[in-house]
């Protein structure tokens, strides 16, 4: 009997959605559901419970030209976000966070005096670190472009005088709210930890609801200093809590070397794939309100 949990499934949805990104569109239902071990059907149904689409109509969403297309048909001024995302209803996958910031003060320390927790899940976007205080998650990243070990030292190191313990049964319920994105779930508490500045551009990106995005610019006009572009960029490249602070909904106005997607700091293909899979999902759930 195949093991059915969400930590299965994701293991299995991330696979799958490397193997499209990989393959191009020829790839056939049947040829990947061999690979992940399943029989169509049964791989068919998982990974449209999970990122609401078929494999086959998910193909569409990963191209590179997506991001122009987000841009034209999902993109939100921060105040509309303000208006329809979060604050409201928001739709049935977004999350409901809560969080907190840490003072100015206790950043400055470094981290000292705090006791982080942390393990690694499987996520749909490849292997999850997760990190936490006893306030909620203070850092999450992603281990497919660059490898576990740097993914761990790569948050580790921003709070350098805090206690490290690995404790993976601490976060868990957290981290199953996160990933399984479902209506009725406790909310996800995060605790920010960064520069005032920093913290104020994260506060933003939260206001993205998910199935859009924005560009660095309308964060920049959002935080009161629409010059700071540049600042902006990088405050969104440290923000430690990927995907829940959801910094990949910051698209560029205008193409570069990589189109509209900018950087990412986790891999520009996990930054593919989470859009692709959010838009994917947004798209399904527009169809499914048309219907009804």
């Amino acid at each position: 009997m195949q093991d059915e949990t969400p930590s299965y499934h994701h293991a299995v949805i991330a696979r799958a959605l490397k193997e499209i990104d990989a393959a191009g569109p020829g790839l056939t239902l049947e040829a990947l559901s061999a690979r992940m071990g399943m029989s169509p059907a049964h791989f068919q149904r998982v990974f449209s419970q999970w990122v609401g689409v078929s494999p086959k109509k998910y193909q569409q969403y990963l191209t590179l030209d997506h991001a122009r297309r987000l841009l034209e048909r999902r993109f939100t001024t921060l105040d509309a976000a303000l208006a329809t995302g979060l604050s409201g209803g928001g739709r049935l996958h977004d999350l409901f966070l809560t969080w907190e910031a840490m003072t100015p003060g206790e950043y400055a320390r470094g981290g000292a005096g705090l006791t982080i927790r942390w393990g690694w899940f499987s996520s749909p976007f490849g292997p999850a670190i997760v990190m936490g205080t006893d306030r909620g998650i203070c850092g999450m990243g992603f281990a497919e472009d660059m490898g576990e070990d740097a993914a761990f030292e790569d948050l580790r190191r921003r709070w350098p005088e805090a206690a490290f313990t690995e404790d993976p049964a601490a976060l868990a319920p957290w981290v199953q709210a996160a990933f399984g994105a479902r209506s009725g779930d406790a909310p996800v508490p995060l605790h920010m930890i960064g520069a005032p500045f920093q913290i104020k551009v994260w506060e933003a990106l939260l206001r993205i609801p998910s199935g859009h995005v924005t560009t660095y610019s309308e964060i920049a006009g959002a935080v009161g200093h629409p010059k700071a572009v540049r600042a902006v960029g990088t405050a969104v490249g440290r923000n430690p809590i990927s995907f829940l602070i959801p910094c990949h909904r910051a698209l560029r106005k205008s193409g570069g070397p990589h189109g509209h997607l900018g950087g990412y700091h986790w891999g520009l293909p996990v930054k593919r794939a989470i859009l692709a899979w959010e838009a994917a999902r947004a798209d399904a759930e527009d169809r499914q309100g048309a219907q009804s």
